[in-house]
């Protein structure tokens, strides 16, 4: 009796062993799942596969890479996601994108998963694919193709254009003030006219009035003083005379002058401007008041003895004569 009673303890437990072997390598499920069951004619949808299998099983999905039926084609797999889950079982995802270009209803053909050498396959989905409703009583519905989006307005991409018409209008504006002025017969540039060139004479007597109104010896500035008193007789004699003077020195002036002159007080009253202003700019010296003045006297009386006196015109004769 003990015998049977150990013999049937241990079936029992064989067959125990043998049923948790089963439970444990369960077979993979599979399952498919679509976005939009109904799509028109270009448009796209996504199957979502789930396979859950045991970890240490060797899962493999198969999907067609172009075409899963006829009428059906595959754009896009995504890449497996696996997820870890309990009782050392595992979740795969993929997604695959489909598309169809001809109206029908599709049964799709479900998705195969190798399980080592068990096979198992997914549920089906149907897929339904439209075109657009036609209403023939009502042609005029039909719209033409819709043209191309403009796009946004953007500042910025009109600059090159802004500028460009600126540089027009700039140039226009300045052609048309040329043309007024060469019309008018006037100067391209409004400044001032130039006053007509005075005689040398006049020109010298005006630049020593203006020295004379400065008082520079006045205020110590005796060195400044000969300097522009000088060089104003320089530049007379080069106009009045024709003579290099500006380059000239002193002693090489004076014999010119006395050359070019007959009046001995001509000569003197230049000596002395000149001599003195030598002895101002180069040795340093202080002149007395009274010699300050009649530098500048005798640079005036140097002009005026000098001067070429301009005859009146013939014409201005008879001009005040009628007038007579």
């Amino acid at each position: 009796m003990k015998l049977i009673k150990n013999t049937l303890l241990s079936l029992i437990g064989l067959a125990f062993l043998c049923c948790g072997k089963v439970e444990a390598q369960q077979r993979p499920l599979v399952d498919v799942a679509i976005d939009s069951a109904a799509i028109l004619i270009g448009e796209q949808t996504v199957l979502h596969l789930t396979v859950t299998a045991d970890q240490d099983r060797p899962v493999q999905v198969v999907i067609p890479n172009d075409t899963l039926m006829a009428g059906v084609e595959v754009l896009n797999l995504s890449k497996p996601d696996s997820t870890m889950i309990e009782n050392n079982r595992m979740v795969i995802k993929q997604d695959v994108l489909i598309t169809s270009f001809d109206s029908s209803l599709y049964l799709l053909p479900p998705l195969k998963v190798i399980d080592g050498t068990d096979t198992v396959y997914s549920n089906q989905v149907a897929l339904k694919v439209s075109t657009l409703p036609v209403n023939v009583e009502n042609p005029e519905e039909f719209f033409d193709i819709k043209q191309v989006w403009k796009p946004p307005f953007v500042l910025a991409d009109y600059y090159p254009i802004i500028i460009g018409i600126l540089l027009v209008l700039l140039l226009a504006a300045l052609a048309w003030y040329i043309w007024k002025r060469m019309r008018e017969r006037k100067s391209l540039i409004p400044f001032k006219k130039e006053e007509p060139k005075l005689p040398p004479h006049e020109q010298a007597i005006k630049e020593l009035d203006a020295i004379k109104q400065q008082k520079l010896w006045q205020q110590g500035r005796s060195k400044e003083y000969y300097t522009l008193i000088t060089e104003t007789l320089r530049r007379y004699m080069v106009d009045r005379f024709g003579i290099n003077a500006m380059e000239m020195t002193s002693d090489e002036i004076l014999a010119l002058i006395k050359q070019t002159t007959e009046a001995q007080s001509v000569y003197d009253n230049l000596r002395q401007i000149l001599s003195l202003a030598d002895f101002v700019k180069f040795a340093k010296m202080n002149p007395l008041p009274d010699e300050n003045d009649l530098s500048l006297m005798n640079a005036y009386l140097f002009v005026n003895q000098t001067k070429v006196v301009e005859l009146p015109k013939p014409e201005d004769e008879s001009t005040e004569k009628k007038e007579e």
